[in-house]
Parts: C-alpha cells; structure tokens; sequence
C-alpha cells in the first residue's frame, strides 16, 4: 500500500462491510489511490467521509453513489437467540470477530465490536439477525468517531493474522495425518491388493507434494 492509499485509509470508517465493492476497506483505498474506484462508494462513511476522500486526492466531491447503498444511522447486530440454531454461519462471516459461539450453541453479538457491517445478514438461514440503531439521527461520521474506526480496523487486522494461522495449523494437521498414513498405507487403508495401494500411495503423495508446493517461498 502507497502512502496515498495509507491515508485514504486512514480516513474510511473501517467497518470493513466490503458495499465499497472491495474486499475491505484497505483495497478500497488502494484502488481509490490507483484511480480504479470513484470516491462516493462508502455508505458508512456518507457525504462527509465523500468530502474527506476528496480533500485528499484533489478530486470533486461526488453525491453518494446510491448503487453501493445510502448514508445512514450506526447499526449493530441483535441475535434473536430464540430463533439462532447454532450454525457458526454469521461467526465466519464477521470481519472483527463481534459474534462469539459454538456450533448448536446460541450466539450472542458483542455490541462493541461490531460495525453494523451487516455481512452477517445474509448468511443467517433462518433469518434471525436484525440491526439496531445505536446513534439515532445521526448518520456517517456524525455517528460514527475516529475511535471506533481504529477499533474496527485493529480488529479486523488481528482476524485476518488468526484465520491465516489457522489455515496454517490445520494444513499441517492434514499434512501430518496425511504422512502417517503413507508411512504405513496397508495398516492405514482397507485395500489389501497391491495395485490399489499403489494408486491410492500415489494419490496421497501427490497431495503432499501439492501442499508443500504452496508453502515454498516464491522463486
């Protein structure tokens, strides 16, 4: 990320709701600073967050556009746990790890940490997630402050670090599962012909090779 984008950054809601059309708020900045993206994409941020985008790269203020969305209040998630049957669907989908549970286990929303991102709207299959409004008539940043964009920022930086650890454990939980099976396939495998088990060595092997080609640095 280029210095621009750095400060288009710093100047978004970081409610990292991806309405923008991006991934999360840093790849809007980037294609923002890249000229790929107009600076009237972000809902949350509002008319003003449009004014700040534009002081800082010398564009013209643009109305919001209304296709990513309309400027409104700060919201926040509300789990009607009466109706939540455990599904962890909406817990994978929060960008700042606001939703805490466990499959078949009632979920709750940590109201702090969201962002009223509503990315786990739709995810829910049984449509028990509605939003709150926590600012009243205030909308974009007259709701929101500088506080709860770095909180949303640091937040979905520290999930983004624990999924990719994540992955990494459980491709080495695979991985090793995977080697303790080769070292003894006929115990491991209820195949007993030896063609069959060559095959099946030949499809385990080739797996591992796959996984250790994707952790082998570039170049």
């Amino acid at each position: 990320m280029n210095e621009l984008a750095r400060r288009i950054d710093a100047a978004l809601p970081q409610t990292q709701c991806q309405r923008c059309g991006y991934p999360d708020c840093a790849q809007y900045a980037q294609a923002i600073a890249d000229g790929a993206a107009e600076i009237n994409q972000c809902p949350p941020g509002g008319v003003e967050g449009v004014q700040r985008l534009a002081r800082l790269t010398g564009r013209p203020a643009l109305p919001l556009n209304p296709t990513h969305g309309i400027e409104g209040p700060v919201t926040v998630a509300v789990i009607d746990e009466d109706w939540c049957i455990g599904c962890t669907l909406c817990i994978k989908a929060c960008p700042t790890d606001a939703i805490v549970g466990a499959n078949k286990r009632m979920h709750t929303v940590i109201e702090p940490y969201c962002t009223g991102c509503e990315l786990c709207i739709p995810v829910c299959p049984v449509d028990c997630i509605s939003l709150d409004n926590v600012s009243g008539e205030r909308t974009g940043w007259a709701g929101w402050s500088p506080q709860l964009a770095a909180q949303g920022k640091a937040r979905y930086e520290a999930r983004q670090i624990r999924v990719a650890r994540e992955k990494v454990e459980h491709d080495a939980r695979l991985e090793a599962k995977a080697e303790a099976k080769l070292a003894d396939l006929t115990a491991a495998s209820k195949l007993t012909e030896p063609a069959a088990l060559d095959r099946k060595r030949a499809v385990i092997e080739a797996a591992l090779a796959r996984a250790r080609a994707r952790r082998a640095p570039p170049g």
